[in-house]
């Protein structure tokens, strides 16, 4: 008999949010892929991401649009797996409906999310961003620990309960003076010729692990389930209908004129 074929195995990160547990659960449990490749996930908050993107750690990761505009020269842009589109945008809430902002403190999920960049861009006076992980805005900005707070994930699905008002949603904020998708989270590849080498391979890896997902949605839950804590099945299938579709098989033309007009806000 002949040796055992050993795969080389490639760490991808990505966050806990259903999203993301359900385009790479596939990938990362064996359900896809080749003879030569395996994947181990690296579950972080996309904050985390997006640092350990600066110093080149893990080989692919997915990562904020706008940290991945400050890591270009050390990550490529994978066509797949990204968090892009129309009608899915951070929303600014507070629990008040008016705000004066050059005074209010203000949470982020981050200081280089996409989320903090379209906050900044729509009111550039905003003086005092608190970063905090993403799920602790909301009670912070309940327990006027801040004044108000940008939110991502599922947040957007449970801030009323939080006693929260929606001040703006940053992504039709975005739409209407852009015409273009919102660029919120995207998976890239260290340019390294090591793994730059297997580009082709992941790509074609996390497509087939979302086309897995959406054939056989009840295969994934479990993990989706055990990564997202205590949100209920109607906040992950919300979740997971607004920031998966079709731009997440592939970016297409779209990524590029998106991509000009970040670098005009860097």
């Amino acid at each position: 008999m002949g040796a055992a074929h050993i795969k080389e195995s490639i760490k991808i990160g990505f966050s806990s949010c259903p999203n993301d547990a359900f385009i790479f659960h596939a990938m990362s449990h064996g359900h896809v892929g080749d003879n030569n490749l395996s994947f181990e996930p690296v579950i972080e908050d996309v904050e985390t991401l997006n640092q350990w993107a600066f110093q080149g750690i893990l080989p692919v990761t997915k990562l904020s649009f706008h940290a991945f505009m400050k890591a270009r020269d050390t990550y490529e842009l994978l066509d797949a797996g990204a968090a892009f589109g129309f009608g899915c945008g951070p929303l600014v809430v507070s629990r008040e409906k008016t705000i004066d902002f050059s005074q209010a403190r203000v949470a982020v999920p981050g200081m280089n999310t996409t989320a903090c960049m379209l906050l900044k861009a729509w009111r550039p006076g905003i003086r005092d961003l608190r970063a905090m992980r993403f799920d602790a805005i909301l009670p912070a900005v309940r327990d006027g620990r801040v004044d108000a707070g940008v939110i991502i994930h599922e947040g957007r699905f449970v801030f009323e309960r939080y006693g929260c008002v929606n001040i703006i949603d940053l992504g039709q904020w975005w739409e209407r003076e852009t015409q273009l998708p919102i660029p919120l989270g995207c998976v890239a590849i260290r340019k390294d010729t090591e793994t730059r080498r297997h580009k082709a391979d992941v790509e074609r890896a996390i497509r087939a692990s979302l086309i897995y997902a959406r054939k056989h949605p009840d295969v994934s839950r479990p993990y989706i389930r055990s990564l997202a804590g205590e949100m209920d099945d109607a906040v992950i299938d919300a979740h997971i209908k607004l920031y998966v579709n079709d731009y997440s098989l592939s970016l297409g033309p779209d990524a590029q004129r998106v991509i000009e007009r970040l670098e005009e806000l860097q």
